[in-house]
């Protein structure tokens, strides 16, 4: 039985004083196509336990999991191998119900792992200084364009028609109560990307410039030149990383002058899991590490000369005054911190180089056989392990028909992008170590039944 102790006047006075008419009102920023009228269709209003659990158990089974149909998903999301020891080493009882380190004296082995996981960001990002993590890699692009402003005291931001628009989104979502204005198109079927377009819009009203690294169509571009003319009219550049293990192949953003450098660390230690949790990566300049948001952990020493370590920097509203506060994000994604940290440090830096580039070899093998397919024009030059195909049918429609036969072929742009009719043939594909040749071919011939 549940406990409700609010009676409906309780409720109503409550309604009363913020201006609302019914507790409906408070949801009307909810798409009304995304509100749930009614009791969830396809569950029985009365039934036992044991009902239940066989119900809910033949749902299960409609769905399609990763490792049970050849795989060439991605755009954000990747399959990667995440060695057991991962799994076995984050359900030890002080990491798994382990809380926010507000006590350090009680807390050295959070913040030590906390310590560590930012210097593999860092330096992974090549960067000065990283966050103890983020709720995932769509919010910290937000933060980061919050944090541009803060910087600039500009409100203009320009992102790239490559970021994913996911992400992009989330920003829309959140400029909402802010006022920034942002500036985004979608992406054209063009391996060359949009740098030059970028550059060509820049001037003194803008904070910062967006670019997603590799893009949502898997182009790679060398950031130099644009972050050499953001800086030039005082602007940041921010670069977004949604497949960190292309960083141990490809040059890191901090080093060709990004500014800020965010992306989501799901890759890494943590599985796709039906969409969730994941975990938002952040790092920054030395100089901006006061406006950046989230908390940093540092190393010092305790009154004996003992290494420890603290909460060196918390510019949460949970920690300090609100109007103080750079963010109230109010979690660091602890466990699947840990869980990136742990899988970073399993492969080690010539381990991440050497599945880097199995990931690369791969995609490159992949792309080579699609590409032959009739009907199928490969659109990229240059790309890390993604890549977008063009397709002579609708891909959306492709997908859904490789998906009824058992592969889940990539993901289509009209998905993504409903409302552009010209990306509908785009079909944006992910090839990981987890890809086998058995998986290819199969893609392949499917393709070639699908467009024939």
């Amino acid at each position: 039985m549940r406990y409700l102790p609010l009676t409906d006047a309780d409720r109503r006075a409550m309604l009363d004083r913020i201006g609302a008419e019914s507790i409906d009102d408070l949801f009307i920023d909810v798409p009304a196509q995304a509100r749930l009228s009614g009791t969830i269709a396809g569950l029985p209003d009365h039934a036992s336990e044991l009902a239940v659990e066989r119900h809910m158990t033949a749902l299960s089974r409609r769905n399609l999991a990763a490792g049970d149909a050849p795989f060439f998903l991605g755009a954000g999301a990747y399959r990667h191998h995440v060695p057991a020891s991962v799994d076995h080493l984050i359900q030890r009882g002080e990491f798994l119900t382990a809380y926010t380190p507000y006590q350090p004296e009680i807390a050295q082995g959070t913040l030590q792992m906390l310590f560590e996981f930012q210097t593999q960001v860092a330096r992974l990002f090549g960067c000065d200084v990283a966050n103890a993590s983020m709720y995932d890699g769509s919010t910290a692009c937000w933060e980061a364009i919050s944090m541009a402003r803060r910087i600039t005291k500009r409100g203009r931001a320009l992102l790239s028609s490559g970021l994913h628009p996911h992400y992009v989104s989330v920003a829309q979502t959140m400029a909402r109560f802010t006022g920034d204005d942002l500036v985004h198109s979608a992406p054209a079927f063009d391996a060359a990307g949009d740098e030059e377009a970028l550059i060509a819009a820049l001037d003194k009203d803008v904070s910062c410039v967006v670019v997603q690294y590799p893009d949502i169509l898997g182009r790679i571009s060398d950031l130099s030149a644009l972050a050499e003319k953001a800086h030039e009219v005082g602007a940041l550049l921010i670069a977004v990383v949604t497949e960190p293990v292309a960083l141990g192949a490809i040059q890191a953003p901090g080093s060709m002058g990004a500014d800020i450098v965010v992306g989501e660390g799901q890759s890494l230690g943590v599985g796709l899991q039906f969409g969730g949790p994941y975990l938002g990566l952040f790092a920054t300049k030395q100089k901006y590490v006061r406006q950046m948001p989230g908390r940093l952990t540092g190393e010092t020493v305790d009154a004996e000369g003992k290494r420890g370590f603290v909460l060196t920097l918390s510019t949460r509203e949970q920690h300090i005054r609100r109007e103080k506060a750079t963010s109230n994000i109010c979690t660091n994604s602890g466990l699947c911190a840990l869980a990136f940290s742990i899988h970073m440090t399993l492969l080690g830096e010539k381990g991440l180089r050497d599945l880097a580039m199995l990931n690369h070899a791969r995609a490159v093998q992949a792309a080579e056989k699609l590409a032959a397919v009739p009907g199928i024009r490969l659109m990229n030059d240059r790309f890390f392990n993604e890549f977008t195909l063009i397709l002579e049918k609708d891909a959306r429609e492709v997908a859904r028909r490789l998906a009824d036969r058992g592969i889940l072929a990539g993901v289509s742009l009209g998905r993504l992008y409903p409302d552009e009719a010209g990306l509908a043939g785009g079909l944006v594909v992910a090839v990981t170590e987890t890809v086998t040749d058995e998986d290819m071919d199969a893609l392949c011939a499917g393709l070639k039944e699908v467009l024939a």
